[in-house]
């Protein structure tokens, strides 16, 4: 039997023992997990700026981005701005062609590099000026949106999509034509002919 004392003792350490960290936690406080990720299988991308209200250290990204955003916006506007030569339109499209290929050819992504690049080698030269913007606004893209849309992860966005009934825009033309193509396909000999062929080694 244990003396009174000993009992006591006993039940004084117990209450003066601390509660677990999940008790101490209320639901509010728990952390929340923000994610980032790219398009495709793993799903849409998101930013701590969408729930700036409550963070802390988004509402600190937002107002360094506000700052940044007109930098950003003319370093971009200078990126993509097309060269012009004055009084020789024919020369300035020309050059326009040859950027765009060369765009279309050095994207960083090898399989990128291969579908976009040899396409462009093979049709650019024969587009219009309306087709040429429409392509341009194309590359213009991120290199991951514009895989997952040359290996049909996502469709074609709707800004680039045809308006009329039964007629394809270029970029969907563009999609298909990567359906057909064999590039990609496990076939060295044919890897090596198309990079040679079109100047992409």
């Amino acid at each position: 039997m244990i003396p009174r004392l000993v009992q006591s003792a006993l039940a004084k350490s117990a209450s003066a023992r601390p509660l677990p960290i999940r008790q101490l936690l209320s639901p509010s406080a728990t952390p929340t997990i923000q994610t980032r990720c790219y398009l495709g299988d793993a799903g849409e991308m998101k930013s701590r700026r969408d729930n700036a209200h409550s963070d802390e250290v988004a509402q600190r990204e937002q107002k360094l981005w506000n700052k940044a955003q007109p930098r950003y916006d003319s370093i971009m506007e200078r990126h993509l701005r097309l060269p012009t030569i004055d009084g020789d339109e024919e020369r300035e499209l020309d050059v326009r062609k040859k950027r765009l290929v060369y765009r279309s050819k050095q994207r960083g992504w090898l399989e990128v590099d291969l579908l976009l690049g040899t396409w462009a080698s093979e049709n650019v030269a024969s587009l219009s000026v309306d087709e040429l913007n429409d392509f341009e606004q194309f590359v213009n893209l991120e290199t991951i949106d514009i895989y997952n849309v040359l290996t049909l992860r996502v469709d074609v966005p709707k800004e680039m999509q045809s308006t009329v009934v039964g007629e394809k825009s270029l970029v969907q033309r563009i999609q298909d034509w990567a359906k057909e193509s064999p590039l990609g396909k496990a076939d060295r000999e044919k890897y090596v002919e198309v990079k040679t062929k079109n100047n992409l080694i």
